[in-house]
């Protein structure tokens, strides 16, 4: 089946010209909404539920049916599990072919390293405030700026995370958020926070 999808952000505006590309490229079965794309989208939710191995979707343009590039991926991968693919109108996205597909793992590694740079941006601007004794708000926390600086170094001196806890009296976990602040929920393992440190500005 070639499924067609087009959106447009406002009740006042028209998908007429998207229906008629979609048409004139062979679309079989063709969904549209109005909706920004910050929205619910429940028509494509509900299409990307219905496709299964060898459905073609069919889109005039990727900002139709994605809000980002994260978001993309996530419709490309969810389309990649049905078995079916994905094809842009008016841009070189084809996932039915070669050239689509290195398209896609483009679009991934570009993704990757915008989360990289977000991440180690992030840590390096934690590092600068424990060198500055700045605190976040909560609880206190239980090991000072200069402590946590030296928990750090003890880790990456080879130092256990249980060794390190047991010589500053805290909990095995403390040393475990302090090298890993804020860690997602994810099978992609974070750069600790002692990468990015000076080792002679440790105070002893």
């Amino acid at each position: 089946m070639i499924y067609g999808y087009a959106r447009v952000s406002t009740k006042e505006q028209e998908t007429r010209m998207q229906i008629d590309a979609l048409d004139a490229a062979g679309a079989q079965d063709i969904r549209q909404e109005k909706c920004s794309s910050v929205g619910a989208r429940p028509e494509l939710r509900k299409l990307l539920a219905e496709l299964s191995k060898g459905d073609v979707l069919l889109v005039y343009k990727m900002d139709r049916i994605a809000r980002s590039l994260k978001d993309l991926l996530l419709i490309l991968e969810s389309v990649k599990q049905a078995g079916a693919s994905i094809r842009s109108l008016t841009e070189p996205l084809d996932t039915t072919g070669p050239i689509g597909l290195f398209i896609v793992q483009v679009l991934g590694a570009v993704a990757q390293l915008e989360r990289g740079i977000i991440r180690e941006r992030a840590i390096a601007g934690q590092v600068a405030a424990i060198k500055r004794g700045v605190v976040w708000g909560g609880r206190k926390p239980s090991l000072s700026p200069a402590q946590s600086l030296e928990a750090l170094k003890l880790r990456s001196d080879g130092k256990t995370q249980q060794e390190v806890a047991e010589y500053f009296g805290v909990s095995r976990s403390t040393i475990s958020r302090l090298e890993h602040p804020a860690a997602p929920r994810s099978s992609t393992k974070r750069p600790v926070l002692s990468q990015y440190l000076n080792p002679p500005e440790i105070a002893e």
